[in-house]
């Protein structure tokens, strides 16, 4: 496995928290669960990528401002995070924020993959995209 099929299948569970989060409603022991796997997965994720697959490459001109980007995503999205915590689960402002959130994240998945993955691609080597997926599959199975 290389680093891109490591974070690819990381996005895809991404993804189907987010479709299953904007299809609750209310203060729910559901809408609960999935916003609390959903933060858990995207607050290790983004840990995880940051160290073995933003790091490597914020050395590199070609990849130094997509980097940046993406991390600078993270932190916008951490920030949705933060306002949904500070709102009530049956507030009508708590779905329109998830389903920023949910927009916001499928924009940075989409950006990676059809951008970011094919520039690294050109900056890293095969050795480098596989040790890179192990040490991003060891992080996010020591912190999930």
């Amino acid at each position: 496995m290389n680093i891109f099929e490591a974070i690819r299948k990381d996005h895809d569970i991404q993804r189907d928290l987010l479709e299953k989060l904007i299809k609750t409603s209310g203060d729910t022991k559901q809408r609960d669960e999935i916003f609390q796997s959903l933060k858990k997965e995207l607050q290790v994720h983004a840990d995880a990528e940051e160290r073995h697959y933003y790091k490597p490459l914020i050395d590199s001109d070609m990849m130094q401002d997509k980097a940046r980007h993406g991390i600078a995503e993270h932190h916008e999205i951490d920030e949705l995070i933060e306002k949904l915590e500070e709102t009530d689960y049956d507030s009508s402002a708590w779905l329109k924020t998830a389903k920023d959130l949910k927009h916001k994240v499928e924009h940075h998945l989409e950006d990676e993959e059809q951008k970011f993955f094919q520039l690294s691609g050109k900056v890293l080597n095969e050795s480098q995209k596989t040790r890179l997926a192990t040490d991003y599959n060891s992080y996010m199975s020591s912190h999930r």
